[in-house]
């Protein structure tokens, strides 16, 4: 069990072996993977270290790109619900020396999770 995972109680919505069979190849010899939310083809996979955004493209998604966002650089973050006209959710992130960093959520995606788990990894590391 890992320090978010522990410490927060909180529950992923994908199977941690997995994403972390998935991910071994560029992961640390001692990262945790902690967390992992499933954003339609897409991850956010949460490391005792850094954010991990998977996405996937192309029709078969074998073509990913995997955007690595340690906690620190993170200077805040935002996520905008979806309304009742709206059929997705937005989270913002902000990094230092970088343009804020879009992401659309699906409707169905456990944004109360992912904003608690962005809290600890960033509040937690300063």
């Amino acid at each position: 069990m890992g320090l978010l995972s522990g410490i927060m109680g909180l529950t992923s919505d994908a199977d941690i072996d997995e994403v972390r069979s998935d991910l071994d190849p560029i992961l640390l010899a001692d990262e945790d993977v902690d967390l992992a939310f499933r954003v339609v083809r897409d991850l956010f996979v949460f490391t005792d270290l850094r954010l991990i955004i998977v996405d996937k493209q192309g029709m078969t998604g074998r073509k990913r790109h995997i955007q690595t966002i340690p906690y620190r650089s993170i200077t805040m973050f935002a996520i905008e619900t979806a309304g009742n006209f709206d059929a997705d959710s937005e989270l913002t992130l902000w990094m230092s020396g970088q343009p804020p960093l879009l992401r659309q959520l699906s409707r169905r995606a456990d944004i109360a999770g992912i904003q608690r788990a962005l809290a600890h990894g960033v509040l937690d590391r300063k």
